[in-house]
């Protein structure tokens, strides 16, 4: 699967879990989780360290969920992706989105090893319609430079 392919087909994807869902507004686990949301995503944030989201509940791990999800976006240390998304198989999730700055090659090799879809180096407000103020600039200059996936 090319990586526009496994870009198209996570998007396509209407209920995600973002683990690394921060309650600190400035945080972008934060920000992907209310963006996916006001995008018409169901999500579901996944944080060990927060109960709650603001008025959300918000789970400690995956197996926690109340609910399958059909994604993961993944926002947390490299050090910590690897068994994310050991944890995303255990569960039977199939997509997993590694957000910029999440990147792990042990994590990428496990995913593709496992036959999980996977996205990295990828930020994925560049992609969700409608791309927000910050991110159509960006990917613009991206297109004009040929970085978009192709």
């Amino acid at each position: 699967m090319t990586l526009q392919l496994a870009v198209d087909d996570f998007l396509k994807q209407k209920t995600l879990a973002v683990v690394g869902a921060s309650r600190k507004p400035l945080k972008f686990g934060n920000m992907v989780y209310k963006e996916l949301k006001k995008r018409g995503y169901r999500v579901f944030p996944v944080n060990p360290q927060t109960a709650t989201l603001g008025d959300v509940p918000c789970y400690p791990n995956l197996k926690s969920l109340p609910e399958p999800v059909d994604g993961v976006v993944v926002v947390v240390p490299p050090t910590q992706t690897e068994l994310v998304v050991r944890e995303a198989a255990e569960a039977g999730i199939r997509r997993i989105w590694l957000q910029q700055g999440a990147e792990s090659e042990n994590a990428i090799h496990f995913c593709r090893d496992n036959g999980m879809s996977v996205v990295y180096g990828e930020c994925i407000l560049m992609f969700t319609e409608p791309i927000g103020f910050w991110h159509k600039p960006h990917r613009w200059l991206w297109k004009l430079l040929g970085k978009l996936p192709k």
